[in-house]
Formats: structure tokens, C-alpha cells, sequence
């Protein structure tokens, strides 16, 4: 769920997974090992030096790496998108170069097939 303008990221909250497979057992989040840890863990407090953010997102990162649903996580994070925090064990600009990898991944097709069409 994304923050609301009277709501902190801190504050945000792993929604309800649509329909999956996973669905048989639970939506994926209800496996996620970041439900017993702090959230702050997960999110920036305001003005947080960077050395800090480095050194807290090393830690979720650390924390993801041993999810069970690390995937359906990450996934879940670059199709909303997630403007916040680690997810999946990426953080919010590592997700962002992502995403534009996968936009320029999924229109060269689209690209190379027009050209061929004019030559």
C-alpha cells in the first residue's frame, strides 16, 4: 500500500497479494521474515545520513536474503511500483534501474521488428 500524503513510508503496510498460486496457503506476505522485524528497518527515516541509510539497507538487504518469498517480494515491489524502502532486497533505486532495464528489454523487440519492416 502505498503512503498516503498523511502517512509515512515508515507506516506503510504489505498488502493483500492478488490471486497466485501461493494463494492455496496464504498470501506470500504471510511467509515474509520481515513481519518480525521493524519496519524501520525496511524504510528511511527523515534526513537519515548516508552512511546510516547505507548501513540500514545492508541489513534488510541481509534480512531478505533469507525470505522465502524474496521473489513474489520483489515482484510484488516492481510491479505496484514501491516508491519506499527495501523490497525484496532491493532498495528504491535499485528497483528503479530495474524497471528501466525491463522497459528498454521489452520495447527492443518492438524496435528491431520495426526497422527490419523498413528495410
Amino acid at each position: 500500500m502505498l503512503p498516503t500524503p498523511h502517512q509515512s513510508p515508515q507506516a506503510a503496510v504489505v498488502p493483500v497479494q492478488r490471486t497466485s498460486s501461493r494463494d492455496q496457503a496464504g498470501p506470500w506476505h504471510s511467509e515474509a521474515v520481515c513481519r518480525r522485524d521493524e519496519a524501520g528497518l525496511f524504510f528511511a527515516p527523515s534526513k537519515e545520513p548516508t552512511a546510516a541509510r547505507l548501513s540500514r539497507e545492508q541489513a534488510a538487504k541481509r534480512v531478505c536474503a533469507r525470505c522465502p518469498v524474496l521473489v513474489e517480494c520483489r515482484e510484488h515491489a516492481l510491479l505496484q511500483p514501491e516508491p519506499y524502502g527495501v523490497w525484496g532486497g532491493l532498495t528504491a533505486a535499485e528497483r528503479r534501474v530495474m524497471l528501466a532495464r525491463r522497459r528498454r528489454r521489452d520495447t527492443e523487440p518492438v524496435q528491431s521488428a520495426q526497422v527490419s519492416r523498413i528495410a
